[in-house]
This record gives C-alpha cells, structure tokens and sequence, in this order.
C-alpha cells in the first residue's frame, strides 16, 4: 500500500506510514471504508419503518383530529305550524261560544277540541325537544334519542351517502325541516332529523364533512 504523502510502500494492514508517520487513507484489509460505515448507519438510523412511513404519508401526518361542526336538536320554530292550526281552532271556538251561545253542545265541542290540540302539541313538543339530540363531527354523526333510556349511535361521516332536505311551505317560511341522511351504516340506513333549525346550513355541514372525511380517506389509501 503506496503512503499518499511519501509514496513509500508500506505494508497493507498499516494505520500510519512507516517512514513519514502519515495516516494511511485506505481502509485495512476486509473492512469497509469510514465513509461508506458512517453513511449506513445514517442510512440506518434515518429509514422510517413502515408504520412511520404510513403516518408520514397520511393526510396532516396522522393527526386528524376531530372537531365538533354542530350540536342540536328539534326546534321550537318546527312547531309553528301546529301552534298556528290550534289558535285558529281556538278562535273559532271563541266565535261559536258568542254566536251559538243558545247551542252550548257546538261551543262546548269546539274548545274541547282546541283544548285537545293544544294539549297533544305541547306533549309532542317536549317529547321532541328533549328526547332527541344530534352531534356532527369532523369523523361522526352521533344522534341521541330517548328520555328515561337513552339511546346513543354513531354513524361515520364517510357513511354519509346522500343528504335530503324535506320542507312544508311553512317550515319554508321559518327556515327548519327535516334532514334525511342515507348511509351504508347497517343499524341506520335511513335517519331522519325532523325539526331541524337553520336546515340548510346544516345539510350543507353534513355533506361538507362526509366529502371531507372521503377526500383525506381516499389520499390516504393512495398515498399507502
């Protein structure tokens, strides 16, 4: 092996030049080179695994995170209707109590009649309003429903499959109605979220995150 400063042959397993005290630059006998050394075990030491790799590609680097959209429940303003078909119930009662005051049967009928509506409303009203409550995640659809047993399911947002908006002319009015979601999830197929508020903007929200949840689910399968 030829010294690279004083071109004397030393033997090949030297570390330094017999005669000029050199360093020898090539490696001894069977061993790889430093550099060839140090960059495997860069190489080693900086080579993600595959979990790595998959966390690395997925979308926001495998944090996604969930975030609360929505929270809701049935509306007052879904009642409207009802309430506006027992006041004209009620004052046609009023008016047969002046005019057919001789007929008390008719007058009398007429306010058990308003009586009875006001009372089935108000009872429907407040079974609704608090035997049903809806959450929209980023990732879930949660809905609630029941009073002394409550009931919980999820549904993915990437089960979403189509979202419908179903109004009468007064919830038009009003701006509720009833959001009719159709997923893939087996215990829920159909799920209907009557007396929805502002109902328009919350469909939207609905459709806007199971797109979302597909488009990130879709580039993380491509990116695996």
């Amino acid at each position: 092996m030829a010294c690279p400063a004083c071109s004397f042959d030393a033997p090949l397993d030297s570390v330094y030049c017999p005669k000029c005290g050199h360093r020898m630059s090539y490696p001894a006998p069977g061993s790889a080179p430093a550099s060839n050394v140090a960059a495997s075990a860069t190489a080693a030491a900086g080579s993600p695994n595959a979990i790595d790799k998959l966390r690395a590609d997925r979308p926001n680097g495998g944090n996604d995170a969930e975030v609360p959209l929505w929270e809701g429940s049935y509306s007052p303003k879904a009642m409207y209707g009802s309430w506006l078909l027992a006041g004209f119930v009620t004052l046609v009662a009023l008016v047969l109590t002046v005019v057919l005051l001789p007929v008390a049967y008719l007058w009398i009928a007429a306010w058990a009649i308003a009586g009875i509506l006001w009372l089935t409303f108000g009872v429907y009203y407040l079974i609704e309003r608090y035997s049903i409550a809806y959450t929209l995640t980023s990732h879930r659809f949660v809905h609630q429903t029941g009073i002394l047993r409550r009931v919980i399911n999820r549904i993915e947002t990437i089960d979403i499959d189509d979202v419908m908006i179903e109004q009468g002319f007064i919830e038009r009015m009003f701006g509720v109605g009833t959001i009719r979601l159709l997923s893939s999830d087996t215990s829920h197929p159909q799920l209907h979220l009557r007396g929805i508020d502002d109902v328009r903007n919350v469909a939207n929200l609905i459709d806007n995150a199971r797109r979302d949840e597909r488009r990130k689910r879709g580039m993380y399968i491509e990116s695996v």
